[in-house]
């Protein structure tokens, strides 16, 4: 069984599950409906909790993970990880009934996630609505005059109201890069693999003091990796932690710095380990505008 959490579009997840193919159906040739397992952190719970279930989540991307997933998964039961990811093309398209539109549009979480940019580029004002919102009601919150943006289909059934066409500035979502998801389930011990994979790790130093962080850094580069990404977390518990993603070639190296890290008191855990090496398009970049010389 394949669940979501209430905030994810379940056209893109279903075509996530279709593309990774993580659902493989038993004696019939559609795909099983993907549950409703609510917020993010109680999908994991249940998928935690419930044999053969697993989740289908946004991640970011597998080298520059969605801070909100990589929280949760550190909160969640520590066998819980994301154990493979692809990249779906996007099918939100902006609508409306009437010829001439009004700046009031109608999105979901996961349209507001992913388009927010281009509708607010265009002037609109954006009314947010739960993800689980019926269309029906959606149609009636954006009345004559307003627009909303919706999954142009779902399993091939089309999503567009009738009688709403595209409107000024739709093709540009049609330009919005891949969205990524991943496979979230339980994996009860560390899997082998020999081929290159990119690795997400949490990790806090023994003692937050004065060049705690360096050291551990200083073990991650003895073991041969170089990070794609790191970021600090305030932690309950006292110390900073911290959360980083690499790329790691075999699950022997990674085997090499789980040692090193405990043999040194640093507290960590493996939160993903996709397969891949060239996970494109690449991770959201900006353009810096470094500061004038002294």
């Amino acid at each position: 069984m394949l669940g979501r959490s209430e905030r994810e579009s379940a056209a893109h997840v279903l075509a996530a599950a279709r593309i990774g193919g993580w659902d493989v159906p038993h004696n019939r040739d559609e795909l099983s409906d993907v549950l409703d397992l609510g917020s993010m952190t109680a999908a994991l719970a249940t998928v935690a909790r419930i044999s053969d279930l697993r989740a289908i989540m946004h991640i970011g991307h597998p080298a520059q993970p969605d801070h909100g997933l990589e929280r949760a998964l550190l909160a969640a039961a520590p066998d819980l990880r994301v154990t493979s990811a692809v990249a779906v093309t996007p099918e939100w398209v902006w609508v409306s009934r009437a010829a001439e539109v009004s700046d009031h549009v109608v999105v979901d979480e996961a349209a507001m996630r992913d388009c927010r940019h281009v509708v607010r580029s265009m002037g609109a004002s954006p009314h947010l609505v739960p993800t689980r919102t019926p269309l029906e009601e959606r149609v009636a919150l954006a009345g004559e005059a307003g627009s909303i943006v919706v999954e142009r289909s779902v399993a091939e059934r089309a999503l567009i109201p009738a009688g709403f066409h595209e409107v000024p500035g739709s093709e540009r979502l049609a330009e919005l890069p891949p969205l990524w998801f991943g496979l979230v389930e339980p994996v009860s011990t560390p899997v082998d693999f020999t081929e290159p994979a990119q690795v997400w790790l949490a990790f806090g130093p023994r003692d937050d003091h004065r060049g705690s962080l360096q050291s551990t850094l200083g073990l991650i580069a003895e073991a041969g990796f170089d990070l794609d990404h790191l970021r600090s977390q305030q932690s309950v518990a006292g110390p900073h932690l911290f959360l980083a993603s690499f790329r790691c070639d075999g699950s022997a190296a990674l085997r090499g710095l789980r040692a090193a890290l405990q043999d040194h008191g640093v507290a960590h855990r493996v939160l993903a380990v996709m397969a891949g090496s060239d996970f494109a398009p690449g991770a959201d970049a900006v353009e810096p505008r470094w500061a004038r010389p002294l």
